[in-house]
């Protein structure tokens, strides 16, 4: 890497536009007048638009810029050089931090939160439940039902995002599990086997011993809590583990449907087994393949089993052929040290040597990266390939400002291998202004990827309003092709949304927004999601040789 030429950690514009609008956001929640939430929020918006990193600019340039005076200009300078500034701090610590906490329920603004606070004295999400359940909400000015019925629905998604588990935290859980089964004999179900997202209860079929330190170690069922996660256990014998392990995977809606199919053959499914209807008569079996096979149905892969038509396309051994993490050929999607990687570009390439990638494109933020290091980028890119038989392409993650338009001109677009442009600020905006945000995007003709789509962050942040439809129907038409974001802690797109865009024809790209160097094994999730999508390796844009890549990119 050229030394000095890009710093490891850099305050963007985006990073100053957070700080400003966060502050603007707390102002309201304070109840400050609104000349002044809006000079913050103003401000804020004129930031995320500039294409030169302010941060760099003295205080006397910074007031030159429309909408920034004299004391916003020095709380810039601040969190250029701290990363925040001492009045945000100051009126944070008046603030409690459960209320703006609140702000992650939907119908929950800061202006909505101020009332709230100051009217009703609600602190905690278990305060606005209370308030809800109470309707003590719809008795405020300028609430009324439809505003209660919101925030109740909005509390839900709240607390259903804190009850479960991104896919590393229940690893976690299992590698405890594993300590619990020294013999090995055990397998694991439920939603976690079957790709979801996240993961609520961890189910486990067990067939050997295990020392679980519980009252009834006799039980077939035993529930206990295990670093803070419910965890479910079965026992059953080796020659039933069969229908225990398809029962305990689910999902409900594709037992039901499978309950129905072996009822016409004079079967009820239970985790026992097979009973015949008319004689009770007990059919045991030892696999899931074994109880497909007595149903004259093809074996349903746990990541279909949503009962989206899996079961009838099995009956008629018609199932999609789906993608496999060994068809990958590639990485789409990885941050280095020129903007906000923790990794080199000599070290991107030795990763992909390692995973046997034909490419890995290097997607720097447009944000992190002026059009000059670029250049420079790109040589040293050109340079590593000389040394390596994966082959780096020169990428970037382009910011969709706004407005719709890009982070970089047209003319510095055109030269780049692949161009993913994605939505990483203004994530307030209604859902049609957003939505024509993505789609002016994609009629850019340099425009690859939409990027991580809805923007969510699990457990952390939810999606932005975002006509998905409208988008996927769009990339159809404009040839774009759709993230899937491996990293475990986003997985965007949803596999409804992947199997939508699959059946419009849109090519999806699964990419890990690997930032370090152990990040790229994430791909697991990628291609995991694709299957839940129903995707085959035909539907996956880095299925294809680099050779392909460059035909599908011209």
């Amino acid at each position: 890497m050229i030394m000095g030429t890009t710093p490891e950690r850099q305050i963007t514009n985006a990073d100053v536009a957070e700080r400003l609008a966060f502050m603007g956001r707390l102002l309201e929640i304070a109840g400050d007048d609104r000349y002044r939430t809006g000079a913050y929020e103003r401000a804020a918006r004129q930031v995320e638009r500039l294409s030169f990193p302010v941060a760099k600019l003295t205080e006397e340039e910074l007031t030159r810029i429309p909408g920034i005076g004299v004391r916003i200009a020095g709380q810039i300078h601040e969190i250029a050089a701290t990363g925040t500034f001492g009045e945000l701090e100051s009126l944070q610590a008046t603030i409690p931090g459960s209320i703006v906490e609140l702000l992650g329920v939907a119908g929950v603004g800061p202006k909505t939160l101020h009332t709230l606070w100051k009217r009703l004295g609600i602190l905690t999400v278990e305060d606005l439940e209370q308030a809800v359940k109470g309707h003590r909400l719809r008795a405020l000015p300028g609430f009324g039902a439809k505003k209660e019925e919101t925030i109740e629905r909005g509390i839900r998604q709240f607390r259903q995002r804190s009850n479960r588990m991104t896919r590393p935290q229940a690893d976690a859980v299992l590698a405890s599990v594993a300590t619990l089964f020294p013999d090995g004999q055990y397998a694991v179900a439920g939603s976690y086997r079957r790709g979801t997202s996240t993961v609520g209860r961890i189910e486990i079929v067990a067939t050997g011993d295990c020392s679980l330190g519980v009252a009834d170690e006799s039980a077939e069922v035993v529930s206990l809590t295990l670093g803070g996660a419910d965890l479910k256990i079965r026992f059953t014998e080796p020659g039933r583990c069969g229908t225990a392990l398809l029962c305990a995977t689910g999902s409900r809606g594709f037992l039901a449907r499978l309950g129905e199919v072996a009822l016409e053959q004079g079967y009820r499914l239970e985790p026992e087994g097979l009973v015949e209807t008319a004689s009770g008569r007990l059919q045991t079996f030892g696999s899931e393949e074994e109880v497909f096979s007595f149903l004259g149905m093809a074996a349903v892969p746990p990541e279909l089993r949503e009962d989206r038509g899996e079961i009838e396309l099995a009956l008629h051994h018609a199932l999609p052929d789906l993608v496999d993490l060994r068809d990958v050929r590639g990485d789409l999607h990885a941050h280095t040290t020129w903007s906000d990687g923790h990794q080199s570009i000599e070290d991107v390439a030795e990763a992909g040597d390692a995973r046997g990638y034909e490419y890995v494109v290097v997607t720097d933020h447009s944000s992190r990266v002026t059009p000059d290091a670029l250049k420079k980028q790109q040589t040293e890119i050109e340079r590593t390939n000389r040394r390596h038989a994966c082959q780096l392409l020169a990428g970037s993650e382009v910011d969709i400002k706004s407005d719709g338009t890009l982070g970089y001109p047209n003319r510095v677009l055109a030269d780049l291998d692949l161009v993913i442009a994605s939505v990483h600020s203004g994530f307030a905006q209604d859902q049609d202004l957003l939505t024509r945000r993505v789609l002016t995007a994609m009629e850019n003709e340099h425009v690859d990827i939409i990027g991580h789509p809805t923007g969510r962050l699990l457990s952390r942040r939810p999606p932005y309003a975002i006509d998905l439809l409208r988008v996927i129907d769009h990339a159809a038409v404009t040839g774009t092709a759709l993230e899937i974001n491996a990293s475990p802690h986003r997985l965007d797109l949803e596999d409804i949304y992947i199997w939508h865009a699959k059946k419009k024809g849109v090519k999806l790209a699964a990419g890990t927004d690997a930032h370090r160097n152990g990040e790229f094994a994430n791909m697991r999730y990628g291609i995991m999601l694709a299957r839940r999508g129903w995707c085959t390796p035909d539907d996956i844009l880095n299925t294809l040789p680099l050779s392909g890549l460059l035909e599908w990119r011209s």
